[in-house]
Order: C-alpha cells, then sequence, then structure tokens
C-alpha cells in the first residue's frame, strides 16, 4: 500500500513542479510519461521471414501504462519514400523518471 501511494507521488511530482521539473540534467520532451523504475531488458524476438523487398525489422520495446512495463513486439514495415533508415527508440533517464523517446525515420 505504501509502496503503490509512494509510486503515485513520484510520478505525480513533475505535474505538481511545472516548470521547475525540468531544471538541470536531460530535458524531456513535452508530453512524456515518466516511469519510476528502470525499463526491463528487452526481449529477444523471432523476427520471421522478410514479407518483400523494402521491408526492415523495427524492434518491440517496453512501454510504460501508469502502472507497469508491457511489451510492444516488433514488426516489419515498409520503407517510407524518400526515408534512409530507422533510428530506434529508446529509453532515457531523467530526475523525474525513465521517459520512452519514439524511434522515427530519416
Amino acid at each position: 500500500m505504501i509502496n503503490r501511494v509512494f509510486r503515485r507521488l513520484v510520478l505525480a511530482a513533475p505535474l505538481m513542479l511545472g516548470p521547475l521539473a525540468g531544471c538541470g540534467g536531460h530535458s524531456a520532451p513535452p508530453g512524456a510519461v515518466f516511469a519510476v523504475d528502470r525499463p526491463p531488458r528487452p526481449r529477444v524476438e523471432v523476427r520471421g521471414a522478410r514479407p518483400e523487398t523494402g521491408w526492415i525489422w523495427l524492434p518491440g520495446h517496453y512501454r510504460w501504462d501508469g502502472r507497469g512495463y508491457l511489451w510492444d513486439g516488433g514488426h516489419w514495415d515498409g520503407i517510407p519514400r524518400g526515408m534512409k533508415r530507422w533510428v530506434p527508440g529508446k529509453w532515457e533517464h531523467s530526475r523525474q523518471g525513465w521517459y520512452w523517446i519514439e524511434g522515427r525515420w530519416r
């Protein structure tokens, strides 16, 4: 019970501190959702065969749902026109906790 209350207070702290929450350290993107605990190591996934030429594997990752980490499995995706490579998402740490930076095409 106490652990649950403490976790809620820690998760709510950035909202209560407002602009002061981002002072110093890493700066999280606007609207970032923070997790208290370090994310688990990524799972080892079986990719299967590439569906067709021009597709690449986008690895899965853990996401925070406010109570715990849930696994979003990887998948094959077609390379968008004009893009050359996928920059994978990653978990970063700041004073507020852990937050996810989405992957993107370049």
